[in-house]
């Protein structure tokens, strides 16, 4: 747990199995008459933190999206939405709250207003998640009994953490989590100061690359401004949560927060520098290890599927291949079946488009190149392509294309717990990589069976 932060997690009766689903992760209250103005003010004593988010696209958004957004363009007007000022997050688990009109709206507004209530803090820096079925509304008398029950007991520790984790579950077969750790100088550059970031995370159905989805909690006790926070987040999920397919559906709810306590101490970190160049690198590290986390406990997999592209014109250009690839059904089936189709792999490779402008605008290119390229088929020679399954080089276009393996090897080493494919298309020195999983009869299963 980075310092600056407490969390918790319980079971409010939202789910009829009785499981967790309510989760809170707050700011750390100050001790009593530190910060404050001498009259002992709660909302004082619990300091805002920098808060930044990357949010689903679709259109049907679901109200804790919508909440979220308004609350950051309040605490941070020039944000427009994606970056402010938190306290607090919520989050409720077997209700999305998505599809229910005003009414679910100004529910999840009351959920925001409770939380704030109980934390001492003003209702416009609460955050909000919600998962689970679309078109429910929220049991907002075991909610509020939840918040009063969980909020006293938020805990500073990595047993808070862990049962926030837990909360956020739906149908995850485990909790995620992740930690990296770095060091940082403080404010007078004259020592180095330990610095964590840590994440929660769950989604493992309704999950395809769209700038997010699922749900995610960041949390670091560097320093660093809202505006920072985010130009440093929206690359990241580029790069890590949008190569992540499971089913190939989005959903109306994803969301990602990252928030800064900056209780470790630091010096500010500052965009274009080398801290900041370190603190990107450890948040990177802990999306990405969400993110295959979560690949490989997609609902029914039984095999994560790690696609890298090297050679591709640019990074934009190899992080489509990677992502046409694990997101081919027909690629999926195949891995499932231990079968090392790599005419399915070639075929998905030679369909890659470029993702959507604001996709690529998030990941670095500029806003007139990204609506340019947006769309476009990525480049894919089939006379420069090679591509190994497993560790087994199975088609080299330079060397007349396909190339003797050991299939019997191949299956075999398909069969272990993830399937490495490696593509490299000979045009460039881009380099990117998508996580996915195998598509199996319990996927089927279980979608059929969701709601009933």
């Amino acid at each position: 747990m980075p310092a600056g932060f407490v969390a918790g997690g319980a079971s409010a009766g939202i789910k009829a199995s009785g499981r967790p689903d309510l989760a809170v992760v707050a700011s750390a209250a100050a001790a009593p008459g530190v910060g404050d103005d001498g009259q002992g003010s709660a909302a004082r004593r619990r300091p805002r933190v920098a808060a930044a988010a990357v949010f689903t696209p679709n259109r049907l958004a679901a109200a804790p999206v919508l909440v979220s957004r308004r609350h950051l363009l309040a605490t941070e007007p020039g944000g427009g939405g994606r970056y402010g000022w938190a306290t607090g997050i919520v989050s409720t688990s077997g209700c999305a709250n998505a599809a229910t009109g005003a009414a679910g709206l100004a529910d999840q507004e009351r959920v925001a207003r409770w939380l704030a209530e109980h934390l001492g803090a003003e209702p416009e820096t609460i955050l909000t998640l919600s998962t689970g079925i679309i078109g429910t509304r929220l049991p907002l008398d075991r909610v509020e009994g939840g918040l009063a029950e969980l909020v006293p007991g938020l805990r500073a520790d990595d047993a808070g953490l862990a049962a926030a984790a837990r909360a956020l579950m739906t149908t995850d077969s485990r909790p995620k989590w992740a930690t990296a750790t770095l060091t940082l100088p403080d404010p007078d550059g004259l020592a180095a100061r330990a610095v964590r970031v840590t994440g929660i995370a769950k989604g493992v159905g309704m999950i395809h690359p769209r700038m997010a989805t699922m749900l995610a909690v960041l949390l670091t006790d560097a320093t660093v401004e809202p505006a920072a926070l985010a130009g440093l987040l929206r690359p990241i999920v580029a790069r890590t949560w949008n190569q992540l397919t499971i089913d190939g559906d989005t959903s109306t709810n994803d969301t990602v927060f990252l928030l800064a306590s900056g209780a470790a101490g630091t010096i500010q970190v500052r965009p274009g520098t080398a801290e900041a160049a370190a603190l990107r690198r450890a948040v990177e590290a802990v999306a990405r290890d969400l993110a295959r986390q979560q690949a490989a406990d997609g609902e029914g997999a039984t095999t994560l599927i790690t696609c890298q592209v090297s050679g591709a014109a640019d990074d934009a250009e190899a992080r489509a291949v990677a992502r046409a690839v694990v997101a081919s059904s027909l690629v999926k089936a195949a891995v499932h079946g231990r079968d090392p189709n790599w005419g399915r792999i070639a075929a998905a490779a030679g369909n890659a488009l470029l993702p959507e402008a604001v996709v690529l605008e998030a990941a670095g290119l500029p806003t007139a190149e990204a609506e340019r390229r947006a769309g476009r088929p990525a480049g894919v020679d089939p006379d420069r392509l090679r591509i190994a399954i497993a560790g087994q080089l199975v088609f080299d276009g330079s060397a007349g294309g396909p190339q003797p393996f050991d299939r019997e090897a191949a299956r075999a080493a398909m069969g272990g717990p993830e399937c490495l494919i490696r593509l490299d298309l000979g045009l460039g020195s881009g380099v990117g990589e998508a996580f996915g999983c195998d598509l199996s009869e319990e996927y089927v299963v279980e979608n059929s069976e969701y709601t009933t």
